[in-house]
């Protein structure tokens, strides 16, 4: 089991934005749990099932995409600078 079979739309705050990546050509686009909830009992579903479903955006493409959780609480992988 991994984080996204054991997280449910409804788990998201609302705010939260998932990134989800094209595995053919490489796009980028965000949704957020309004977006996925937008019909009935679609909040019920993991979050493997949302990245199993979703296609790319990306004109003409229709590749699978990969799905990443944007956390808001970490601000930067580099910490360090010039003395």
């Amino acid at each position: 089991m991994n984080w996204k079979s054991e997280l449910q739309v409804r788990d998201l705050d609302r705010d939260q934005r998932l990134e989800m990546t094209c595995k053919v050509c490489g796009h980028i686009h965000y949704l957020t749990p309004p977006m996925i909830m937008c019909a009935p009992e679609r909040e019920f579903l993991y979050l493997d099932e949302v990245e199993r479903e979703t296609i790319c955006k990306a004109r003409k493409c229709y590749g699978k995409v990969r799905m990443a959780i944007i956390r808001k609480d970490v601000a930067s992988g580099f910490v360090g600078g010039l003395a």
